[in-house]
């Protein structure tokens, strides 16, 4: 029996601030709600959400443009990550979002892992790559990753 919950802030894939959306239960309990990203679709939750609105709208331009001018800052950022390779260029083990992370705050910038991008999975090859930074729910980053052996 799917939850209703009112959305905090815009959710990629979900929906945006204040839309009332149904969920999975476990999503909800053990992940929208504990991050306050949600609240339980009530009708006092309702009438406290509408309170507040002003404020939580406030607070998501203010997200929006931190994320935009962090995504001036790390568009066309060149990051090296040095790894252990065979002679053909195979890693031994993969470069990941915490290997990229990494890369990217020694440069001096910011970066969660769960802000990294790898649909296709983990990288396991020397070479050039161009990875997507997501920072936002509609703001998104590029940046050249080369991966070269130890």
């Amino acid at each position: 029996m799917p939850l209703k919950v009112i959305l905090l802030e815009r959710m990629r894939n979900l929906g945006d601030l204040g839309d009332e959306v149904s969920v999975k239960p476990g999503y909800g309990r053990n992940f929208l709600i504990p991050q306050g990203k949600a609240i339980p679709a009530t009708r006092q939750a309702r009438a406290t959400f509408e309170a507040r609105r002003a404020e939580l709208e406030a607070s998501a331009r203010a997200r929006l443009a931190g994320a935009n001018e962090r995504a001036t800052a790390l568009n066309g950022l060149a990051v090296t990550v040095a790894a252990r390779a065979s002679d053909e260029g195979h890693l031994y083990g993969s470069v990941g979002t915490r290997e990229i992370a990494e890369a990217v705050a020694a440069k001096g910038f910011a970066l969660e892992r769960n802000e990294v991008l790898l649909p296709e999975g983990v990288l396991r090859n020397v070479g050039e790559y161009e990875i997507v930074l997501s920072l936002h729910a509609d703001v998104k980053a590029s940046i050249k990753l080369t991966i070269i052996p130890e």
